[in-house]
């Protein structure tokens, strides 16, 4: 039975990727803008209902929540041709908007949870087995950071025991939003304290994609969404064209996040493409895929993968014929990482390299007979966060712009969420550096123990030091370990 997925889409940018993205997924299964089955996607054994279901007239429709303050994106929507692809029911737009303020979206969240959270729990309802919930949103500007980081806190009020994975959008280095780095320490902490999962999309990194291996000079917000739907249907393969592994959002998330808070995950896609009918067109094996995703280039976020180490990977390997892809190419490609050390590991633990392979789409042409997709945890996107506290920091001492953020009732009587977001922040810096040592298998034993003392302010201290390990005796290094059975189509 197919474990339901429900997207929620908020904000401007969290629309327009959504929008991508179930334009990519009616692509692969067949489905015209209407939502109705094409007569040659009749005959097929893929799993639509993880993100669709059917109509009393049989048209699909998709599991997918729109919502914005604003209207414009979302009359966009209304007006293309794939108006009547989503329920009208589940659109909830509003004229104001959040200007760019989080404490302005988050205040709005509060102020319309009812209605909001009637359309969540409706459409939960009507699922018969829901996994989870995917939050596709920005962390920089107001309605995406501010409404999102209130429904990641009352998702889990409401449905503990269900997964919570975004795809979230990360500014660029020089945003023309003043406040951004306020809307994004106070998005991280929900980030770090609500989601099991959070897919980082770096829009510094995206633009150098598309410049660099597209060859356009100036990409638009099109052409680097086209980019994101690429990354967020390819994760999801394996969810609709499930093979012997991976087949739910579960084995993804355990696959990739070791511990709780370790769950940031970078993505690299190869080979790379955002018209199907202008391709560059080489020669693709099992091998060479795989040792090309390893590659800075081709990884979407402006972190350098030469430091620090990985704490797991997940490559999905996709070709449309069963042919293309052998047992012995993966466990070859696998030893060739580890002998060449193309990459580096956690040194407490053994080298987690996961494959799952997953057929493509027959109904979109491709020139490539094998393509990659590689989720990634690794060290190295700590980056990210010391560079939104850095930036953060020089707003915060001059107590820039913070007046609209204390007009709202969140901030109006203690301002101190500010710096405890920056703590929580600062403390998951700590332990990503944590993870890069021997002795990281204590980390929470031996911060327990902090905890415990007299006079221990974790926000605090542990954000000012980290925090110092026992010696111990070193751990011996294990070998990747590759899959015992072999992989299989079904």
């Amino acid at each position: 039975m197919p474990r339901e997925i429900i997207t929620l889409q908020v904000g401007q940018c969290g629309n327009q990727i959504g929008t991508e993205f179930w334009k990519q997924l009616c692509f692969e299964h067949g489905i015209n803008p209407q939502g109705i089955l094409e007569p040659f996607a009749t005959e097929t054994t893929d799993r639509k209902d993880v993100f669709f279901y059917q109509a009393d007239d049989a048209h699909y429709i998709p599991r997918a929540l729109l919502i914005d303050l604003e209207p414009g994106v979302i009359q966009g929507i209304r007006n293309s041709a794939y108006s009547r692809l989503y329920n009208p029911e589940n659109i909830f737009a509003r004229d104001g908007g959040a200007g760019n303020n989080w404490a302005i979206g988050y205040s709005q969240a509060e102020k319309l949870a009812e209605e909001i959270f009637e359309m969540i729990d409706r459409e939960a309802d009507g699922s018969d087995s829901l996994e989870g919930f995917t939050l596709c949103h920005s962390i920089s500007g107001g309605t995406g950071s501010g409404m999102g980081s209130y429904i990641l806190e009352r998702l889990g009020d409401h449905y503990p025991k269900k997964l919570v994975q975004t795809y979230s959008v990360f500014p660029s280095q020089h945003s023309d939003v003043v406040v951004q780095p306020y809307n994004s320490v106070l998005t991280l902490k929900r980030l770090i304290e609500n989601a099991d999962s959070v897919v980082v999309l770096d829009n510094t990194s995206l633009d150098q994609i598309a410049v660099s291996q597209l060859h356009i000079e100036q990409p638009s917000f099109a052409q680097t969404n086209a980019l994101v739907s690429t990354v967020m249907a390819a994760s999801t393969a394996t969810l609709r064209y499930p093979g012997y592994m991976n087949n739910d959002l579960i084995g993804l998330v355990a696959a990739l996040v070791p511990t709780p808070r370790i769950h940031f995950l970078l993505t690299g896609y190869t080979p790379l493409s955002i018209d199907q009918q202008i391709q560059e067109v080489r020669r693709t094996s099992v091998s060479d895929v795989m040792a090309r995703l390893l590659q800075p280039k081709n990884i979407m976020v402006s972190a350098n993968t030469h430091q620090g180490c990985y704490v797991s990977i997940l490559n999905i390997i996709q070709s449309q014929h069963p042919s293309d892809i052998e047992a012995s190419q993966v466990h070859k490609s696998l030893a060739r990482i580890r002998e060449r050390k193309l990459a580096s590991f956690i040194p407490w633990g053994p080298a987690p390299i996961h494959v799952a392979l997953s057929r493509k789409s027959p109904y979109i042409p491709s020139s490539h007979r094998v393509s990659g997709l590689m989720m990634a945890n690794h060290t190295s996107i700590k980056t990210l966060f010391s560079r939104s506290i850095s930036q953060y920091d020089v707003l915060r001492k001059r107590k820039a712009y913070l007046a609209q953020f204390l007009k709202e009732p969140l901030f109006s009587d203690d301002p101190s969420e500010f710096d405890n977001s920056r703590a929580v922040i600062a403390d998951l810096i700590e332990e990503y550096k944590a993870v890069e040592r021997e002795d990281y298998i204590n980390y929470g034993q031996i911060l327990e123990q902090r905890v415990n003392q007299p006079q221990f302010s974790p926000q605090l201290q542990l954000s000012q030091q980290p925090p110092q390990f026992p010696q111990q005796q070193q751990l011996s290094q294990q070998p990747p370990q590759f899959p015992q059975q072999p992989p299989q189509f079904q």
